[in-house]
């Protein structure tokens, strides 16, 4: 029951995020009259239809990830196949990122559809125990159905990135009696609005993650260790990724740890919890 109450939630929380999105672009296109409305409402309909069917493509696209067989990667396959049994679920697609820093995502619209990827710095850096603990945490959240919401989410947050943006560059609505500084609020608004709602749903799924990896490993050590690792190691390595909105796909949020202790406000908008609070979550799990 617990399970399919998470499915259930996270399938709200796609429903909201695709809603949202078509709400904002009325709302921006409404202060440039009807003939704003209708072009917002198609650009709208036809974000939604990218947001949910390509999403996962754009994210794996923007970290350069090269799928990878069994005969390419052979016990990292392997690794991640024998997971996948454990967790009940097809095998998804492996995929390997170019780039140092080490991290890793899983995306995909459904478990039949999903991926998950691993940059070579994590393969590099880190033990099989401590990668097997990343590829268990990456498949509960596939288990879970929350690479959709996690996807559309970060697809949200550049859509409202280029709005903001687009509508500084413009200086306001043009159309007559238009307060352009109400059209600045109300894009600068709603990005603040879904910034904080991907923090809150990453950090949430996030935490329900690494409390449903350690089943799928056989053990929470792996996990417990590679967040320790990846926490350090992200103080130095920066992740060369050009969409900062595809921060909350990634296990550990890259460069989060520049926070530090962080203010409230900074805090709010992290979308991931303090990594000290997620090992001793795990380390609770021990016994």
């Amino acid at each position: 029951m617990a399970h399919k109450a998470i499915v259930a939630a996270n399938n709200f929380k796609t429903v909201l995020l695709l809603g949202g999105l078509m709400g904002l672009f009325l709302v921006v296109g409404s202060l440039w009259g009807t003939q704003g409305l209708i072009m917002g409402l198609v650009f709208g309909g036809l974000m939604n239809f990218v947001a949910f069917w390509f999403s996962d493509t754009i994210a794996i696209k923007s970290m350069r990830g090269q799928e990878v067989t069994r005969e390419q990667a052979g016990w990292l396959y392997d690794m991640v196949a024998e997971l996948a049994q454990r967790a009940e679920l097809p095998m998804p697609r492996v995929y390997i990122c170019p780039h140092a820093a080490p991290n890793a995502f899983a995306t995909g619209r459904s478990p039949k559809k999903a991926a998950v990827a691993f940059t070579q710095g994590l393969l590099q850096s880190m033990t099989r125990d401590e990668i097997r603990g990343v590829a268990a945490h990456e498949l509960a959240h596939i288990k879970n159905r929350d690479t959709l919401t996690s996807t559309i989410a970060a697809t949200v947050s550049g859509v409202l990135a280029f709005l903001a943006q687009w509508g500084l560059l413009l200086g306001g609505g043009r159309r007559e009696g238009g307060n352009p500084l109400v059209m600045i609020g109300v894009v600068i608004l709603a990005a603040v609005g879904a910034a904080l709602i991907k923090a809150m749903i990453s950090r949430s799924r996030e935490l329900v993650a690494d409390a449903d990896a350690p089943p799928i490993a056989g053990s929470p050590e792996g996990l417990m260790s590679a967040l320790a690792k990846l926490d350090s190691m992200s103080r130095r390595v920066p992740l060369d990724q050009p969409n900062p909105a595809m921060n909350n796909l990634f296990i550990i949020e890259p460069l989060a740890s520049n926070l530090g202790g962080g203010g409230t406000l900074i805090n709010m908008f992290a979308t991931h919890p303090p990594t000290e609070k997620r090992i001793a979550s795990l380390r609770r799990l021990r016994g």
